[in-house]
């Protein structure tokens, strides 16, 4: 899915996220202790478990890679059970306490999607910093528009519904646009069973850092390609800080510009070919 698309199914998984969040909850009864910050802590778990996992499988259920939606969708969810249990009862604390108002609310729903950025940025493609800086947004965002709905819709449950709903859209798809803004490098599918679908290389650009294999096995590979004709680990993407260097590790071979390479350095705009899928190589300087 291209990266335009991303924030459009980051913000749909966040918002059934958010539904489903709101029915648990709703369902084993939102009060569950006469202690209002305990209660808080617990509603807030359940919701920030729901929304956590539906973002979290978002980038594997794009790129068809299984292994990478249950892996992102069980970390996302556990931290954002933290990060519900955390952000709901202190922004009820600086609603209470610290006479911050409704901004006091809004700042505890920022920290919550601060926190489920962490944990899409760790699992994900992207650098960590970016994935927390669109969830700080979309939370501070998702959190106005929840707070509001309380007041516009007449029916507490339905206000809470409709809010939980735009807070977790808001995360999803704040955390996909702030990283579809700042990526600096990517590959696009061209052709196959992928095409339109764009893999953000931003976190393994670094010099040093860690290099990413391509292939067709999901349990080998961090960029699935569903092709028979390319080899589990067919390829792999080094960064040096400034550039990508491709080192095909294949029997059939990897083509750049129509020639087989061993090993080549990518430029902007030059285009890969692995079995019968191509993809062209994007970089923004």
């Amino acid at each position: 899915m291209s990266r335009r698309m991303r924030s459009y199914y980051y913000a749909l998984l966040g918002a059934l996220g958010g539904l489903f969040g709101w029915q648990i909850s709703d369902r084993l009864g939102l009060s569950f202790s006469t202690n209002l910050y305990l209660s808080e802590l617990v509603v807030g778990a359940l919701v920030g478990l729901s929304v956590g996992v539906c973002i979290g499988l978002t980038e594997g259920m794009l790129t068809r890679n299984p292994v990478q939606a249950v892996k992102s969708g069980l970390f996302s969810g556990l931290l954002g059970l933290g990060a519900g249990a955390i952000g709901l009862p202190l922004s009820e604390i600086l609603f209470q306490f610290v006479g911050a108002g409704i901004f006091g609310r809004i700042l505890g729903w920022a920290l919550f999607g601060l926190l489920i950025g962490l944990a899409e940025g760790v699992v994900g493609k992207s650098q960590v910093w970016k994935g927390m800086l669109g969830g700080l947004l979309g939370g501070a965002l998702g959190g106005f528009l929840l707070e509001s709905a309380h007041s516009w819709l007449a029916d507490p449950l339905a206000g809470k519904a409709a809010g939980l709903v735009l807070l977790g859209a808001s995360v999803g798809a704040f955390i996909s646009l702030i990283v579809v803004l700042l990526s600096k490098a990517w590959l696009e599918v061209a052709s196959g069973k992928l095409k339109g679908t764009e893999f953000i290389l931003d976190k393994f650009l670094k010099a040093g850092g860690p290099a990413i294999a391509i292939g067709s096995s999901p349990l080998k590979s961090e960029i699935v390609l569903p092709d028979p004709d390319i080899a589990p680990q067919h390829a792999m993407l080094t960064g040096d800080g400034v550039r990508f260097t491709l080192k095909d590790i294949s029997l059939s071979g990897t083509y750049c510009n129509n020639k087989r390479i061993e090993q080549a350095s990518l430029v902007n705009g030059q285009k890969i070919r692995m079995g019968n899928t191509e993809l062209v190589y994007h970089e923004k300087r």
